[in-house]
């Protein structure tokens, strides 16, 4: 039986791509930032925050890795999308924030 819409009229129609705003954020944290420290085992801190309301569209993601010491910054940006390749499939957007942890 299909859901019925408001007031019982008809069939609740769901936009695609909306059912991934009902998970939880902090779970998407985890699991973005599980990924992350598997992709970049020599970083000395990463910090995954969901901005987009708590639907896990959206994330800001900051990174302090050796890994990209004497690369560009577009090469950095370049290694965290490779890392998150999957997980951006289902995202809306991504700021990323790297940075080498100073001697």
């Amino acid at each position: 039986m299909a859901a019925l819409g408001l007031r019982g009229r008809g069939p609740l129609l769901v936009p695609r791509g909306a059912w991934r705003c009902l998970s939880s954020g902090a779970d998407g944290e985890e699991r973005v930032s599980r990924v992350l420290r598997e992709k970049f085992p020599r970083a000395s801190a990463i910090r995954v925050v969901d901005i987009s309301g708590g639907c896990g569209a959206m994330y800001e993601i900051h990174i302090e890795s050796e890994e990209f010491r004497e690369k560009r910054t577009v090469q950095q940006h370049q290694m965290v999308n490779q890392a998150l390749s999957e997980e951006i499939k289902s995202m809306h957007g991504l700021r990323i924030f790297t940075s080498v942890p100073k001697p």
